[in-house]
């Protein structure tokens, strides 16, 4: 065994060692015998010298087994073979059983495999080309690294099965290899068998013997990986199929050490060391043969990796008892081999850090672990060198460094990149893919010299690029098995450079110095022979003796020690070490270098330096001179320091002031509240007050009455610094005091500031700042508060995209987002000009790129840097530009030789700057940003510019601002006043605040803050400089917020003096470049923000707020903030209350010529905003357009005191000046940019997809890469799509404050109320969210109100007086002797049957005029009057309400599952359908105590009902039925706030076929399903089947409560049938003046269902009532409706019905209209009592979906569904018209009510002769008017003996009808007849019994039938005239 478990853990069980030695010892065929204890307690540094041979191959058994492999110096003895048992098979492949065991023959046939055992493919010497199927024990097989296989052997025969082979001997003659030597499984068990995708057997991956692998490092387990290379699966198999077919010569589907089988040869085991071992100096004979076999055995497939060998314990190798494969020393990996020390070190620390790049934005500080003996580092070596080296540790151990250790910086990246690109072939492993080999060692450190090698000489080398490199190279070497398991293609990539075999780490120091020979000694390769030390002692030599000048990267390899290599790469050119030493400072370590350096006067230096360059001395004294020269001639203006004098702002102080679910239910509030948290910058934070000011949201939140003060406004703006907590807590206890208001946090610039908490609490206890966000945003009150939502706003989401983020994909919000019909919405004259436009313009076919970096400038930066080394490139680079400006300055004011000691771009910015004023008649100039983020260097900056500007008379002509996020604005008192004059304000205090209110100032504005904090800059901006940014923080996030600054609205007018052709951007649109959004056009919000003047007339906003990011601008096309570009649009106006105050551009230019509009988020108020127009001299008509409303009044603050129109120039300005305007330039053309080189290169460089270089650095400093293996983002990904790309591949830091959320136990982390809206910057996110804050107030009094019918009661003037009242106003209830006195009112009073035809009575004589015309079906849904209301606390409620109260009445709730009802069968007889009805009940397990079910069997008996003496205030004694259809959403069923939370029954009556969709939205519900032959019926057949349903019930509580002793009729007999459209109950409070006068007074209020029915319920002698109802609600209803308490009248819509008193009156179960009219005249007739209480109303919401308007009437075998006309709805019998497919009656009902008039002639418009019905009210339309008589005996009708009938309609009458009952009525001349039955001969049956002939005459063409087809059985009618 020798040496394989070398460097093994103290941990090892003793006995375990000892085992493997003694083992080892006694099978080891060299010549001397290794001691038996060499293996103990060995630590692998012990084993640094090769002298003891521990790097050799190690397995010398293995050695000698390989077929072409080194044979053993004596030969074997020959192995004696057993001769077989007489009588068994012996012929090759065949087991001794005789049967076939040949992988060709068995491969298709099924083969069972024990559990726990594998197929493997044995090879037999006399059988070549084949392989022998066997089954063998995994236990005994090693894992994918060679390790952990038992000795000993167990297997099966699969020919014969016999089992229980213990010893391979024994196996090897039973299925008769016919060894010549020792049979081993090791050499003769050659290959796993798999199955591929058509299930036959192939062979498969190598099994990895020990010794055939190339040894290497196992990679730590950090928490960024899972474990490496799990064993095998308990199955037959590998997890997934292999390749049949390898490719000649490679294997591409083997496994981690596994070597490919070339054709028909077995494949030589390598031995393990790839490295030589070295004897004095020279390789050992045994290595130098192991050398050779490897040059000329070496397959050409692709290197097999080191990856992940573990060199753990394994098992001990016989079965020992206590060990099994799942005890712990079978699972705990060792130390890798060789590095133990390094692996305590970096496991936890660097290999859970995927790299930030060579060039990232962290200090990375973990301990160098090293080994052997220390490395001095030369004294003196920065200043010989001028640049720190930067030394990036590699592969293996490190050396100890000693000595000068500040002159070199040590990082780990690079090693951290190595271990995560080891993991790629892990990321497969979830397809089922097989682990692929990862990238070897050698080849990574090859691959990185290629690319060093291909590096500019200006090019730093950046981490990412290598990952991607590396992965490239694998991909290509693994190219099939990827196709194989990759779910997407692969990207397409170039091959990577390599060699087509393995490189051995012995080959790998000649291959690494040949590729460095070809770049000139720009890349230098020192190899080792011991360990690295020896390398970095060379290089340090080689450094002080000056011979690695033109060396920018020294590659140092170590590569004898044994397998494992050691390497590591020394950075020694100036300029890359100087950026990536740098690069490795946090923004705070970097203020703290900057600021030390100027403290302590390093920069003296420096300054004595430039002083040296003036050909004429030192500048400051030519400053001097020229000062002087002039000073006469200059009239006396204050000094420099006097106009700079701090005028810093007087800001007032600001006045100090749980839940079952997690979802928002946004019905539950009434209002919205909100607070905006921003960056601690002065100047955001009045911008942002300003936006909240001017934006109106106040006013519409109803936060605020007509007028805002700014103290009010403060109180909504909060900015994040150290007195922010006390007024979040303020906020806090708001939201818990209102819960029914909904609270927006919004946090703005939202990436700014991710400190997790607990570093606060760490690490600066006494910095409040630190992890406020965290603290504040994150803490448990926010989290767990019901009522607020958090909004995170900001134009670079990334860092808040990781796996572990809190708001879900689906709560993002991209802004603006598209509407692909928008593109008319918003007019052309402006366009978004993002970082894709900068970008574009710097590519071929433009006059001038916008985005530019200054060589000259760059040169001298480099120049200095080599010269001063020890000051930081941010100094330098500050005091170059400085010495530039204050040069240029000079150039301009005549010393033309300081021309020679800037730059051109310096120049030309200077010159714009200082001449620009004097081009303007008006002294518009522009901006110009510099930008400085060290703060202690801006002040500097600002100093020096100050004093140069001074000395140079230049005061008046432009300003300088130092801008800083701590401080306000301070402005010169000259420049005041000029602003003041432009804005045209009159205030004697106003100040700017902002630094949009600079806006055409020349001036220049030292921008100083390591980030932006979300600062809006003026579209005066014409030089946006950046060269001072901090190029070494590469990250996507800093870059984009940098180049952010410029992102600009221009006018889309004329092409822009520079940068890209207008017509570029226009095109822009269709491309799908976008990388920030998903389409291209634009929101749909944005419709209604614009108004219809706008849209008519399209105006010109000059000052376009959209520059700032609180407009909503309205621009055409936006482009995007993702550096792939997005092309995109905002919505809405410009920023409102800016106009007012932004200066004009000068003369009669295009741009003056349209009015300015302040076009703001749609009907907001605005308060004091005032547009102004100028008088040009072109005779324009300008109507000023004024906002809608408090235009005149101007508000305290900074608009107060705006001049309504200001003075235009004087006529005479000539147009040539005017153009020269700087101000009217600047809207036509976006800012020059200036960048460092850098960053430039970066930007500009795109890749294969045209994607920007830049797009795909890591996106933030606060979150790192969650594994190499990640595809690149592509250009045409949509924002979503980036941003599911970043949840995936990137992880937090353990700093982040999202770091701990995956263990917060949310579901998927994720919580339901963040939402993040994101956008390019400077587009108008700050103008979207305060109007997000409109339309969500907006939403929520929507989804507070509902439409109810509001309509008056119709026929009301056909009431009689006195006799009809119930004079006893003040009675509660009905006295029942005065009530039955009342006669009943015939006429139907509800405004839905204004259309049916009017009941006439004995009492009544309606005049024709009184009846309307009819109106079309259509229209009698769309002409029904409704109005809004808001919902009460006790309205009834669809399936959108979630509130908490009634979500265990809904069934949401943890103790009830969804699933948990049961359906129950019930059936009864009813004698008149002559058969047995069978219902089913759907009861969920918490409804089931409403029921009886028999004991045992669980059958449902009964639903239980109370007594009618229970007196209780807990419920409701009445079960309510709810028919429904087509309503599963919107039918109103909850009722748990209508009932207040009483126990009530409710069972919801369905048609079997919608069962399924109702149980699915209403889970908690009782159901009650009709049957199948009721699924085309109408509501009359519910209706039906609920009343004789609930008197059957009744019958059976009373037979059951009798055994209890209760008595039949105190049983409860009253159910309630309700609408499912009712939504909220009213009750009329009276306040009469006495019984009989006609004075009082009357209130209407809101209560709820419970109080309703427990009033009805307490009735006295309520039994004898048989129907109760209310009123409909009506806004209009005056006194007189609710003067008389009851009425014995129609009721509808929601009745309690007694199904006692009306056993015998049914309901019409074919009727689908009118059923309830029909249903109230047949109980009445019965002599029974209908009260209709008057003083109770129920409001009925209008529903457009469902009811009886799912009926449609269509042909019944026409292709398209046409709608049929009534007319069509009859037909002659036998007639070959088209049928129709719907119920007969529904079409008969509908004719009658259309059609009504060809039947009844003579009764249309003739109210005198109605129509006589006969025990059935049918609707035959507004124009007839009926009498509706009953035939039963004793019943109540009208008195006919004066009347004249002028028609008759029998409907399907029966045999209560008789002739002689007929013959009672007396019927007009030429009266018409129309009898219904149910076929013909039931017609003429009728025509006989009745003798109607007699009186009638009839005609055989007078005969019809309803339009259906046979099989629906159509109704026929006959009709005649009378005699």
């Amino acid at each position: 065994m020798g040496n394989a478990y070398a460097g093994q853990p103290k941990s090892m069980r003793f006995e375990e060692v000892l085992h493997n030695s003694i083992e080892a010892s006694l099978r080891s065929s060299s010549l001397v015998p290794r001691p038996v204890f060499s293996q103990l307690y060995l630590e692998a540094e012990q084993q640094l010298s090769a002298l003891e041979g521990g790097s050799r191959a190690d397995n010398e058994e293995e050695e000698e087994e390989g077929d072409g492999g080194l044979e053993p110096s004596c030969p074997p003895n020959p192995y004696q073979i057993h001769p077989p048992p007489e009588g068994c098979c012996t012929t090759d492949g065949f087991c001794q059983a005789g049967k076939d065991l040949r992988l060709v023959s068995i491969c298709s046939e099924p083969i069972d495999v024990p559990a726990g055992f594998l197929l493997v493919g044995a090879k037999a010497p006399s059988l070549p080309g084949h392989l022998l199927v066997c089954a063998v024990d995994r236990r005994f097989l090693p894992d994918d690294n060679g390790h952990n296989a038992l000795l000993g052997f167990s297997g099966n025969c699969v020919g014969c099965g016999k089992k229980g082979f213990c010893y391979f001997t024994e196996f090897s003659n039973h299925i008769n290899l016919k060894l010549t030597t020792q049979p081993k499984k090791q050499k003769h068990l050659k290959c796993y068998l798999v199955r591929n995708a058509q299930g036959a057997l192939t062979q498969g991956p190598l099994i990895c013997w020990k010794g055939s692998e190339f040894r290497g490092r196992q990679t730590p387990a950090g928490p960024c990986s899972s474990s490496l290379f799990p064993p095998l699966p308990d199955s037959s198999g590998p997890p997934a199929a292999f390749s049949s077919e390898p490719s000649p010569g490679t294997n591409p589907s083997a496994p981690v050490g596994a070597q490919p089988a070339g054709p028909g040869s077995d494949a030589p085991s390598l031995p393990a060391a790839a490295g030589p071992v070295v004897f004095n100096g020279k390789d050992s004979p045994q290595q130098q043969q192991q050398q050779q076999l490897a040059k000329g055995k070496l397959p050409a497939g692709p290197r097999p990796s080191a990856l992940g060998i573990f060199s753990n314990s394994g098992p001990p190798k016989k079965r020992h008892k206590g060990w099994s494969p799942e005890s712990p020393s079978a699972a705990d990996g060792g130390y890798p081999q060789g590095g133990g020390n390094r692996a305590k070190y970096e496991s936890a620390g660097v290999a859970c850090m995927p790299p930030v790049g060579l060039v990232g934005p962290a200090s990375v500080t973990f301990p160098v672990v090293t080994s052997g003996e220390p490395v001095s580092v030369p004294e003196n070596l920065l200043k010989i060198c001028k640049a720190k080296p930067v030394i990036f540790k590699g592969h293996g151990n490190f050396p100890y460094l000693c000595g000068n250790l500040n002159d070199v910086v040590v990082s780990p990246l690079l090693y951290t990149c190595y271990q995560n690109s080891q993991s790629i072939s892990r990321a497969y492993e979830q397809y089922g893919a097989p682990a692929m080999q990862p990238i070897s060692e050698e080849m990574q450190l090859l691959l990185t010299v290629y690319y060093l090698v291909q590096l500019a000489a200006d090019q730093v080398p950046l981490m990412e690029d290598l990952e991607q490199i590396f992965l490239r190279s694998w991909r290509e070497s693994h190219l099939m098995e990827i196709r194989q398991y990759q779910p997407a293609p692969p990207q397409p990539c170039p091959p990577a450079p390599g060699p087509a075999a393995p490189v051995t780490s012995a080959q790998l120091p000649w291959l690494a110095g040949l590729a460095a020979s070809s770049c000139n000694d720009s890349v230098h390769i020192i190899e080792c022979t011991y360990s690295l030390a020896e390398g970095l002692s060379e290089m340090f030599r080689l450094l002080v003796e000056g011979k690695l000048a033109k060396t920018n990267y020294v590659v140092i390899i170590c590569a004898c020690r044994s397998a494992a290599i050691d390497s590591c790469i020394a950075v020694t050119g100036k300029y890359q070490a100087r950026v990536l030493s740098e690069s490795l400072l946090t923004p705070a370590e970097y203020q703290k270098e900057v600021s030390y350096e100027l403290v302590t006067g390093k920069v003296d230096s420096l300054g004595a330096f430039f002083s040296t360059l003036c050909p004429e001395g030192d500048i400051d004294i030519l400053l001097d001179k020229f000062h002087q020269e002039h000073q006469g001639r200059i009239s006396s203006s204050p000094t420099a320091a006097s106009v700079t004098k701090s005028m810093s702002l007087d800001v007032g102080g600001v006045p100090a002031c749980t839940s079952d679910t997690q979802n928002l239910d946004l019905g539950s509030f009434e209002k919205v509240d909100f607070l905006i948290c921003i960056p601690p910058s002065e100047v955001t934070y009045q911008q942002t007050l300003f936006h909240v000011w001017h934006s109106g949201v106040l006013l519409e939140l109803g936060l605020d009455k007509e007028h805002v003060t700014r103290q009010r406004v403060e109180q909504y703006v909060l900015k994040l610094d150290a007195e922010a907590q006390a007024r979040f807590k303020v906020f806090l206890q708001n939201s818990f005091q209102n819960p029914h208001t909904l609270f927006v946090l919004i946090h703005d610039h939202a990436h700014w500031d991710l400190v997790s908490s607990a570093v606060h609490n760490l690490y600066s206890p006494s910095d409040p700042s630190v992890g406020l966000v965290d603290r504040l945003l994150n803490c448990r009150e926010v989290k767990e508060a019901p009522n607020i939502v958090t909004l995170h706003v900001t134009s670079f989401p990334y860092a808040l995209q990781t796996q572990h983020t809190l708001i879900s994909p689906y709560n993002e919000i991209h802004w603006p987002a598209s509407c692909s019909a928008g593109a008319d919405l918003y007019p052309e004259d402006r366009k978004y000009f993002g970082l894709s436009e900068f970008i574009e313009s710097t590519l071929s076919g433009h006059s001038l790129p916008l985005l530019r970096y200054d060589s000259s400038f760059e040169a001298m930066v480099t120049a200095l840097g080599k010269r001063f080394p020890r000051l930081h490139s941010a100094v330098i680079r500050t005091f170059v530009l400085v010495q530039h400006y204050a040069a240029a300055m000079m150039a301009v004011r005549g010393l033309s030789q300081m021309k020679n000691y800037t730059s051109v771009e310096t120049l030309e910015i200077t010159q714009n700057l200082i001449n620009a004023p004097q081009q303007c008649p008006c002294g518009h100039g522009l901006m110009v940003l510099l930008r400085v983020p060290c703060s202690p260097l801006a002040a500097v900056a600002y100093e020096r510019l100050a004093h140069v500007r001074a000395r140079l008379a230049l005061e008046q002509r432009f300003e300088i601002i130092l801008g800083s996020p701590s401080s306000g604005l301070t402005v010169g008192k000259h420049f005041v006043k000029q602003l003041k004059v432009w804005q045209n304000i009159e205030d004697a205090e106003w100040r700017p605040q902002t630094y949009l209110e600079l806006e055409g100032l020349p001036c220049i504005l030292i921008f100083s803050g390591m980030d932006p904090h979300g600062e809006s800059l003026p579209r005066s901006l014409r030089y946006c400089d950046l060269r001072l940014i901090n190029s070494s923080c590469l990250v996507r996030t800093a870059l984009e917020q940098e180049l952010g600054l410029a992102a600009y609205f221009v006018s889309s007018e004329g092409p822009p003096e520079r940068g890209p052709r207008s017509e570029g951007l226009e095109s822009d649109a269709e491309k799908p470049s976008s990388t920030d959004n998903e389409d291209e056009e634009l929101v749909t919000e944005g419709r209604p923000l614009r108004s219809t003047a706008e849209k008519r007339s399209p105006v010109k906003r000059e000052r376009s707020g959209s520059r700032d990011s609180a407009s909503s601008g309205c621009s055409s096309k936006a482009s995007g903030s993702a550096l792939g570009g997005e092309t995109s649009a905002p919505p809405g106006g410009a920023l409102q209350g800016e106009q007012a105050r932004s200066p004009q551009p000068c003369g009669p230019s295009e741009d003056t010529q349209r009015l300015w509009a302040t076009q703001g988020p749609a009907p907001q108020p605005d308060s004091g905003r005032q547009t102004s127009q100028r008088s040009v001299q072109v005779a324009v008509p300008s109507p000023r357009q004024l906002p809608a409303a408090g235009a005149s009044s101007s508000p305290p603050g900074p608009a107060a005191g705006a001049s309504s129109s200001p003075p235009g120039p004087a006529a005479g300005v000539l147009v040539r000046q005017a153009s020269q305007c700087s101000l009217a330039k600047a809207r036509r053309q976006p800012p020059v940019v200036f960048l460092p080189k850098l960053v430039y290169d970066m930007v500009t460089s795109t890749d294969s997809s045209g994607l920007p270089k830049a797009a795909s650095l890591l996106p933030s400093p606060s979150v790192v890469w969650a594994s190499s293996f990640r595809p690149l983002l592509s250009k045409t990904m949509t924002s979503t799509e980036q941003s599911l790309y970043y949840r995936q591949w990137t992880v937090p830091r353990p700093s982040h404050m999202d770091y701990g959320n995956r263990a917060e136990g949310c579901v998927d982390g994720f919580h339901p109320r963040r939402l993040l809206l994101s956008g390019p910057p400077q587009i108008g996110k700050t103008g979207a969210y305060l109007q997000f804050l409109s339309i969500l107030s907006r939403m929520l009094i929507r989804l507070t109100e509902v439409d109810v019918y509001d309509e008056e009661e119709i026929n009301v003037d056909l009431r009689e007086e006195s006799e009809w009242r119930y004079l006893q106003r003040s009675d509660p209830w009905p006295d029942l002797e005065l009530f039955r006195k009342l006669p009943f009112d015939y006429t139907v009073h509800d405004p839905k049957y204004e259309d049916a035809s009017l009941i006439c009575s004995h009492h009544q004589s309606a005049k024709s005029e009184d009846r309307g015309p009819p109106r079309k079906p259509e229209d009698l849904f769309v002409r029904r009057h409704t109005a809004r209301m808001r919902l009460s606390k006790y309205a009834a409620h669809n399936t959108y309400h979630h509130c908490e109260q009634c979500h265990q009445y809904m069934g949401f709730h943890p103790r009830y599952q969804l699933y948990e009802s049961t359906l129950h069968a019930f059936a009864f007889s009813y004698s008149m359908l002559g058969e047995e009805i069978q219902l089913h009940f759907i009861i969920p397990k918490s409804k089931e105590h409403h029921f009886v079910f028999s004991q045992p069997g669980g059958q449902l008996e009964s639903m239980r009902l109370p007594l009618v003496t229970d007196k209780s205030h807990e419920y409701i004694k009445s079960p309510t039925f709810t028919p429904t259809t087509g309503r599963h959403e919107h039918g109103l069923f909850n009722l748990y706030h209508a009932m207040d939370g009483a126990s009530h029954l409710h069972v919801l009556v369905v048609k079997e076929y919608e069962m399924p969709v109702y149980k699915k939205y209403w889970p908690n519900h009782i159901m009650l399903v009709l049957p199948s032959i009721f699924n085309s019926a109408g509501v009359g057949a519910a209706h039906f089947l609920i009343k004789e349903l609930s008197y059957h019930n009744l019958e059976l509580e009373r037979n059951r409560q009798e055994e209890l002793g209760i008595k039949p009729q105190d049983i409860w007999p009253f159910i309630v049938i309700s609408d499912d459209s009712c939504v909220m109950w009213n009750v009329v409070d009276v306040d009469g003046g006495g019984e009989r006068s006609r004075e009082f007074s009357w209130s209407e209020r809101n209560v709820s269902l419970k109080h309703i029915m427990q009033h009805i319920e307490a009735a006295p002698n309520i039994t004898h009532y048989a129907l109760i109802g209310m009123r409909k609600w009506s806004s209009k209803a005056g006194g007189r409706a609710v003067r008389e308490p009851f009425s014995r009248c129609h009721v509808h819509d929601f009745i309690v019905l007694n199904v006692d008193l009306t056993q015998n009156v049914q309901y019409n179960q074919n009727r689908f209209l009118c059923d309830d009219v029909d249903f109230n005249l047949r109980v009445h007739s019965a002599g029974l009592l209908l009260c209709r209480f008057n003083r109770f109303s129920v409001m009925k919401k209008q529903m457009a979906v469902g009811g009886h308007r799912a009926f449609h009437i269509t042909a019944k075998v026409s292709d398209s569904p046409v709608a049929v006309v009534p007319a069509q709805y009859i037909c002659a019998p036998d007639s070959k018209h088209p049928a129709l497919a719907a119920p007969a009656q529904l079409l008969l009902e509908r004719f009658l009510q259309h059609h009504s008039h060809r039947f009844f002639p003579l009764s249309l418009r003739n109210h005198g002769h109605p129509v006589l019905l006969v025990d059935c009210y049918l609707n035959l339309g507004s124009q007839i008017s009926v009498c509706y008589v009953s035939s039963r005996p004793h019943s109540l009708n009208v008195s006919c003996s004066d009347s004249t009938f002028s028609g008759l309609l029998l409907y399907l009458c029966d045999s209560f009808v008789g002739a002689s009952f007929l013959k009672k009525f007396h019927f007009l001349k030429g009266a018409t007849l129309c009898v219904i039955c149910q076929d013909r001969n039931s017609l003429r049956q009728t025509v006989v019994r009745l003798e109607l002939e007699d009186e009638w005459q009839f005609r055989l063409r007078d005969e019809f039938q309803t339009a259906n087809a046979k099989e629906d059985r159509p109704l026929f009618f006959l009709t005649g005239r009378h005699i």
